[in-house]
């Protein structure tokens, strides 16, 4: 299976009748894998700022989560493996595996907790697959 085909069928997918605002699988470096047509430009020093918090929880915490430019509070997580954050009714969700971060963002009617099981859902699969 393709990446594009993880994005698009698995974090794309429809849950309870709601879909991810957008979605992507980057690489530990910042390098694209797969992504929705929606999801937003983002600078290599975010993807950086990010890698940083899962070697370093809470690193994120006081400066909050920039994701394409715009900013998230950062709200519990999984040290070291899984980042949150919320920006009005919306959020995203960074699942880092092995090899890949899996980032999921989302807005109302979608909640939190789908996003989670939608993003934690393929990274814990990944991570089973040594991605």
């Amino acid at each position: 299976m393709s990446w594009q085909a993880y994005v698009d069928d698995h974090l794309m997918c429809e849950i309870e009748g709601n879909h991810l605002s957008a979605a992507a699988i980057i690489g530990h470096e910042g390098s694209v894998w797969a992504q929705s047509d929606s999801f937003p430009q983002f600078k290599p020093e975010e993807i950086i700022a990010i890698m940083k918090d899962f070697d370093e929880p809470g690193s994120l915490a006081p400066t909050g989560l920039h994701l394409g430019g715009t900013k998230y509070m950062v709200i519990q997580g999984e040290p070291g493996a899984v980042i949150r954050g919320k920006k009005g009714t919306g959020g995203v969700t960074v699942k880092k595996t092995s090899l890949a971060l899996i980032i999921g963002i989302y807005d109302e009617p979608m909640t939190p907790g789908q996003c989670n099981v939608v993003v934690e859902r393929l990274g814990d699969y990944l991570n089973d697959q040594g991605y």
